[in-house]
């Protein structure tokens, strides 16, 4: 089976299946109008999707992830559960409808977007087949000096304003390495393997970084890179293959989701710090996932943190933001309205520290948490997510659902297109996939101009180095590349028969 990367979605199949969800929450006693706003929610996701290009455009992936991970698998788990979809919300019938006005803002914003996108991709020509395994190599020695490093210093050392606080930002070169390292792999083999040992190397420090801070994040995202990489160039993948991504997804949801949660109560500043507890939990994660189990079933009983579904779904429980919205727009309703300062304030972060040492400074999160009545007054760093649709609502309400969040994205669209261009052709939108996937459901409408700014200093910096500085440093470590001899350069031309010499005239 060949791993899927939809450039469309056939609309048939997901009429069935909004058709379908509805009728199953209609039949559940979830309101009549939530299931009509839910099943359009749906369609409309479906076609700005397809308009953007699917999984082969940043935007694609970015619409995606927002109408997946932030309120398709949260409907759909709570029909599995047999809960009214509608039910421990406060504001179900707002909290619908800002989603659905968002998708159709997107729609709007992908439409708009594609008139303004180049047609040629900026970073097109950046790293070819020739300089892919040196740059892989180079990526890898770069991104295992500079993840160490961050590592083991403290937190103050890289804290705002630092050099090692602006390569925390810009490092994204054991992702690279993940990326370049399986596209080489599989264009070399013609198709028969996707890992080497660089990509075994990254993705196995990636995971043991996370694993170290307490990070689901961290240790989930090896495998998505390989996931995305595979998929970008349609690898083939064998039963065998399918067990073990089956294993890793059972693992990771079943044990390392509770081991996060639960060891960020013990976690230090530094992943070094974090060696002996890590080493403990680890050694019996059976006992950490029964610890973390107990704390939940507490958290039932206080109404402030029970979250969408009645009782808790483990990792599902963070594959949807209806829960952490919904509170959030219902605060809005009572007349709690933010106005655009946090946009400003994102606007300014975009100023480089060492220039502006007083710049303001905001956790939305924190801040929104504390307006929700959430959190402890002294309590400055726990901050909760929440997806662009809510927050949107939150500064402006309709005015910033229908016309502030289309144009950041319309902004954000349009310029990850260009940079990026077809993924399938270019693995630098492999690398903003994975950071969409991320942002898009959960890091609020301010994460939009963060990625405007950063991201793309980030992503511009990835590319020159991979191209220019990486092959330097891999021919270096691992010396010059060697041309991979295929089969078809060994196919022997038909010979041609020898000219046969004319003959000799004889002079009489």
């Amino acid at each position: 089976m060949r791993l899927p990367f939809p450039e469309r979605v056939s609309l048939v199949p997901v009429v069935v299946f909004a058709t379908v969800l509805c009728t199953l929450q209609i039949y559940q006693g979830t309101a009549p109008l939530f299931s009509l706003c839910s099943f359009l929610f749906i369609i409309v996701a479906a076609i700005a999707f397809n308009v953007a290009g699917g999984i082969t455009r940043p935007s694609g992936a970015y619409i995606l992830s927002f109408a997946v991970l932030a309120v398709i698998v949260g409907l759909t788990w709570k029909a599995v559960v047999g809960e009214p979809a509608d039910s421990n919300l406060q504001a179900p019938m707002v909290t619908i409808e800002v989603y659905l006005a968002s998708m159709c803002s997107m729609l709007g914003a992908v439409f708009v977007s594609r008139r303004l996108t180049t047609k040629r991709a900026l970073l097109a020509n950046f790293v070819t087949d020739q300089s892919m395994q040196s740059a892989t190599m180079g990526c890898l020695v770069t991104g295992l000096v500079l993840s160490i490093t961050l590592a083991l210093v403290s937190a103050s050392a890289r804290g705002p304003g630092t050099i090692l606080s602006a390569l925390l930002q810009l490092n994204r070169f054991l992702s690279m390495a993940i990326f370049l390292g399986v596209i080489h792999a599989i264009r070399r083999s013609g198709g028969t393997s996707s890992v080497s040992l660089p990509v075994l190397i990254a993705g196995g420090v990636t995971f043991v970084l996370g694993v170290l801070g307490f990070s689901k994040e961290g240790m989930i995202t090896p495998f998505v890179c390989w996931l995305v990489a595979a998929a970008s160039q349609r690898y083939k993948v064998s039963l065998p293959q399918i067990a073990g991504g089956i294993f890793v997804t059972f693992f990771i949801f079943h044990y390392l989701v509770p081991y996060s949660q639960y060891g960020r109560n013990y976690g230090a500043s530094s992943s070094a710090d974090n060696l002996d507890v890590s080493i403990a939990m680890m050694s019996d994660l059976g006992a950490v996932r029964r610890e973390y189990e107990g704390i939940e079933v507490e958290d039932e009983q206080d109404e402030l943190v029970r979250g969408y579904f009645t009782n808790h779904q483990g990792f599902l429980d963070r594959l949807q933001m209806i829960g952490p919205d919904d509170g959030l727009n219902a605060l809005t309703e009572s007349g709690t309205v933010e106005g655009l300062t946090p946009l400003y304030i994102g606007f300014a972060n975009l100023v480089p520290h060492f220039i502006w040492k007083n710049k303001p400074s905001m956790n939305p999160g924190n801040f929104y948490a504390h307006q929700m009545g959430y959190l402890a007054d002294e309590d400055d760093t726990t901050g909760i997510s929440f997806s662009p649709a809510g927050e949107a609502f939150h500064l402006m309400r309709w005015t910033g659902v229908l016309i502030v969040a289309p144009l950041l994205w319309i902004m954000l669209f349009a310029w990850f297109d260009s940079l990026c261009g077809d993924v399938r052709k270019s693995p630098w939108g492999l690398l903003i996939m994975v950071v969409f996937a991320h942002t898009a459901p959960e890091g609020g409408i301010g994460i939009v101009i963060y990625t405007l700014g950063y991201g793309t200093i980030a992503l511009v910096f990835a590319a020159f180095a991979a191209t220019y500085l990486m092959p330097i440093f891999g021919e270096i470590v691992g010396g010059p590349n060697r041309r991979t001899v295929r089969l078809a350069d060994h196919v022997k031309q038909p010979l041609r028969p020898r000219p046969v010499d004319p003959p000799a005239t004889v002079a009489g």
